[in-house]
């Protein structure tokens, strides 16, 4: 289903485009274009004063910050420094909101819900790598919270084309609407 419409004030969502994360390899749409579609749509939504929120994680060297819990998969161990700088050239506006996470979804133990609330904020439309774990996540969360939820699936990626594919045709559907950024723009009035 295409996407139909914006809230008055609906916020761009921008999840971990970031110097470690842009550098892993991705499918089915390459970093740099995930990148360039989501700077796309920032300038957009910054051009009509509405939010525009940069979402990056981080954890502790020491990872005294992981969230615990016993899982089948390693852990990520040690990551390089500026592994989790955001991408410059989304060009952070004094404007945007920038919310750290220690975990998958961008709400749990951040102030993201409170950020969005307090700017009257009725929707979301979400971007970012990876489209199964970060953005998943957090457009999971953003339907609990009570946002509709807008998930642009050309400006976002996965490790592996098959993620983004379950994500994006199994999963998102349950939690709002999906479609491309040509089509958000379209919607902006661009």
């Amino acid at each position: 289903m295409p996407l139909t419409t914006l809230d008055p004030r609906t916020a761009l969502v921008v999840v971990d485009l970031q110097a470690g994360i842009l550098a892993m390899p991705v499918e089915p749409h390459a970093a740099d274009a995930v990148l360039a579609r989501s700077v796309q749509l920032a300038d957009a939504f910054r051009a009509r004063d509405l939010p525009v929120v940069l979402v990056r994680v981080t954890a502790a060297s020491d990872g005294s910050d992981a969230v615990p819990g016993r899982t089948d998969a390693p852990g990520g161990g040690a990551r390089p420094e500026g592994w989790d700088v955001l991408s410059p050239e989304l060009h952070t506006a004094a404007s945007d909101v920038v919310v750290t996470k220690r975990n998958w979804g961008a709400f749990y133990g951040t102030d993201l819900d409170l950020q969005l609330r307090r700017r009257g904020v009725t929707q979301i439309v979400l971007t970012g790598i990876a489209t199964g774990v970060g953005v998943e996540s957090t457009a999971r969360a953003a339907h609990e919270h009570g946002y509709h939820v807008s998930l642009v699936t050309d400006a976002m990626s996965d490790r592996s084309a098959e993620d983004h594919r379950h994500s994006t045709e199994r999963v998102f559907p349950r939690l709002g609407e999906c479609g491309s950024t040509a089509e958000l723009l379209a919607l902006l009035g661009d």
